[in-house]
């Protein structure tokens, strides 16, 4: 069942850059429906046999050997308040890739690949109970479909600190960015804590949208205002609802008052496919989430004098 599913992706590739994406369905114990972003995917597994040391996470249900890597699996049920699918023997498991790190999601079932338009995506209401690893939801044949934030899961488990090499900070200081502004677009809160406190370290005020549309209806704004509130750069992921990271960027340099701006695409979708998306939107940069010294070099090559 894994391999036709999958094989289908290369179909979905042609809806990037137009505010599409491509979505893996699944289940997590009802008939509530589950997504995640077909690009983050390698391989849908029955359940492996798991071995479990007992230091591990209450939600890592253990590790297997993966092509040859020993890959952690997290009871993505479990996380998502469901109850756990380390002992189902019918459960599935989902391998993803990214942020340049490969884990396993457990799951109930996988359904199939729909394409979903980004404009019919939106952050989830408070009162859903999602918290943050849900960062949109939409309506799919009628029902609801909710986007798990597996970047935030992940993160839960395995918290990494934002570290900037010394050489870094000294550039950063040399440079003298302290008082510019840099507009950071990503619906991920744990990705933009991230690149929040990675800019602060380099002294660089930031200002937040949580969605390509917010973005540029901030970027607009702040380029009609004073000057002392202008942004020097835009830094936004790509998967976002509403309005995509490719969208966004097509949407700058259209616009004659927002063209001038450097815009750097910030994924956690690494490959040769983003590479050239980036070009032919015409965006500045792209760089694979998340390298501390890579993004902030790159903040800084692109930083106007």
């Amino acid at each position: 069942m894994a391999r036709p599913l999958l094989d289908t992706v290369e179909t979905f590739t042609r809806l990037a850059g137009h505010n599409r994406v491509a979505m893996l369905l699944f289940r997590l114990g009802d008939r509530q429906a589950f997504g995640i972003n077909v690009f983050k995917v390698r391989e849908v597994l029955r359940r492996p046999r798991l071995e479990r040391m007992p230091s591990m996470h209450e939600l890592v249900s253990g590790s297997f050997d993966y092509r040859g890597q020993t890959i952690p699996v997290v009871d993505l049920a479990a996380a998502m308040g469901y109850p756990p699918l380390a002992d189902v023997a019918s459960a599935h498991l989902i391998v993803t890739e990214f942020n340049r790190s490969v884990q396993g999601f457990l799951v109930s079932d996988v359904d199939r690949i729909v394409h979903i338009d980004g404009s019919n995506m939106a952050a989830p209401p408070p009162a859903l109970g999602y918290g943050a690893r849900v960062n949109a939801v939409t309506r799919l044949d009628g029902d609801l479909l909710a986007v798990v934030d597996v970047e935030q899961v992940l993160a839960s488990v395995d918290p990494r600190a934002v570290e900037l090499s010394e050489r870094v900070q000294q550039a950063a200081h040399v440079q003298k960015v302290g008082s510019r502004r840099v507009l950071v677009v990503d619906d991920s809160l744990v990705a933009r804590t991230q690149i929040v406190d990675l800019f602060r370290k380099m002294d660089l005020e930031c200002v937040v949208a949580k969605d390509g549309k917010e973005g540029l209806e901030k970027l607009r704004e702040l380029a009609a205002g004073p000057a002392a509130d202008r942004v020097a750069l835009v830094v936004s992921d790509i998967e976002m609802p509403l309005m995509d990271g490719y969208a966004l960027t097509r949407a700058i340099r259209e616009e004659p008052g927002l063209r001038h701006y450097k815009v750097l695409l910030h994924s956690s979708l690494s490959g040769v496919f983003n590479e050239a998306m980036v070009e032919r939107v015409g965006a500045d940069r792209f760089i694979a989430k998340f390298q501390p010294d890579v993004l902030a070099t790159a903040v800084l090559e692109l930083l106007p004098a």
